[in-house]
């Protein structure tokens, strides 16, 4: 390519501003809500994973019609006598409500002097001091949204718990966990075991599920099919599922999205295919004067080609960076909401940015094809007409 061609090309593409200006306004806006799609949803994924990496491999629970009910700790021992289960975890968790206001918190308590319940906190919160959380029962790790909740309500970092038995209970907040893992922990309160046997109910030598890690992946299924016979209402779940369960859910809403996306370029496709079947007389006349000037049908495509590559290169460019600054500086407002739904408590997450070469690949691929080729295939039809004729 030549530079008389590009001097050629570049006063085509102004002298048609007005025309390429609509097109370009237009084609910016729907990559801009592609990419915003798009963004968002590897975010999500990107966001679950990072809180996913934090938990157990394993957790199992006790099924009887179709309710989860305690399980007796005695069954660690049973567990913990099966091969490659490298440590067994008790766990209390369950619903704590605050009737008046209509919320709830997810109490989850763990024993904070258990070697692998220490290690995952200390990935969790960024404080690698614990001793402080230790030396006390009375503190509470909270979720973000926890956190906006207690100073929305006036509270002054102390939550007070009241048991089945009527009994009160005092908690200080000692930390709050990463906003990055706000889709998973808005509404957690991490306690202490015993606390959290308290605050639920539960009975001293009860626990509401386990969690176990198994470090060979290899052995993951075996290990559920050795824990499954153990009791017929056991129910294994791994860190694959959970992450496939949140997956499935915001992939169903990105599918949504992505085919409404479709339908609207594959309707703007066929008004661009329509508008260059219908050229104007000038735009007809031009390529039958550049024909009968000696150019080939080929040179005549390649004009038009780099000509809607260009308008595509623009529009692609700014829809994009729209769309970055949408999702990642503004945290995409009314499009999260959509996404996420609602929450039991609101939720203010961060978007962290996760752009690939394959997904800025896909923005592309998929705006620019069909934009080319309903552009190029009108103009092949008229470029091979005799000259004569497209200059009438």
């Amino acid at each position: 390519m030549n530079s008389p061609f590009i001097r050629f090309l570049l006063l085509n593409f102004f002298t048609e501003k007005s025309k390429q200006i609509t097109v370009i306004l237009f084609s910016i806006v729907i990559i801009f809500i592609l990419s915003s799609v798009l963004f968002l949803s590897n975010s999500i994924h990107y966001s679950i994973t990072e809180a996913l990496k934090a938990q157990p491999d394993f957790i199992v629970q006790k099924i009887r019609g179709d309710k989860q009910i305690d399980i007796s700790e005695r069954l660690s021992d049973e567990l913990i006598e099966i091969p490659s289960i490298a440590k067994v975890t008790p766990r209390v968790y369950g619903r704590y409500f605050v009737k008046p206001l209509g919320k709830s918190f997810l109490i989850v308590g763990v024993d904070f002097f258990d070697v692998q319940s220490h290690r995952a906190l200390e990935r969790l919160i960024d404080n690698s001091d614990l001793n402080g959380l230790f030396k006390s029962r009375d503190n509470m790790i909270v979720g973000a949204g926890v956190k906006r909740w207690l100073k929305e309500n006036h509270y002054d970092n102390n939550l007070t718990f009241f048991t089945p038995k009527g009994k009160s209970i005092t908690l200080k907040l000692f930390s709050i966990l990463p906003k990055s893992s706000e889709l998973v922990s808005s509404d957690m309160i991490i306690v202490p075991l015993d606390v959290a046997r308290k605050i639920l109910g539960v009975s001293k030598r009860k626990v509401t599920d386990f969690a176990f890690n198994v470090p060979n992946v290899l052995e993951w299924e075996i290990v559920t099919i050795k824990v499954s016979a153990l009791d017929y209402d056991l129910r294994v779940i791994n860190k694959k599922e959970s992450y496939k369960v949140y997956s499935e859910y915001f992939d169903f809403k990105g599918g949504f999205f992505l085919s409404i996306f479709l339908i609207v370029l594959v309707s703007f496709s066929l008004i661009l295919y329509q508008r260059y079947s219908q050229l104007y007389s000038i735009e007809r006349r031009q390529i039958g004067i550049i024909r009968a000037l000696g150019w080939s049908i080929k040179d005549t495509l390649k004009l038009k080609f780099f000509e809607a590559l260009l308008v595509v290169f623009i529009s692609y460019t700014i829809g994009v960076l729209l769309g970055y600054i949408f999702v990642y500086i503004f945290d995409a407002p009314i499009l999260k909401n959509i996404f996420l739904g609602s929450f039991n408590l609101d939720i203010e997450p961060t978007f962290t940015p996760v752009i690939d070469i394959f997904l800025l690949s896909s923005i592309f691929l998929l705006y620019a094809l069909p934009f080319i080729a309903s552009v190029l295939i009108p103009v092949w039809k008229i470029a091979t007409t005799n000259p004569k004729e497209a200059m009438v």
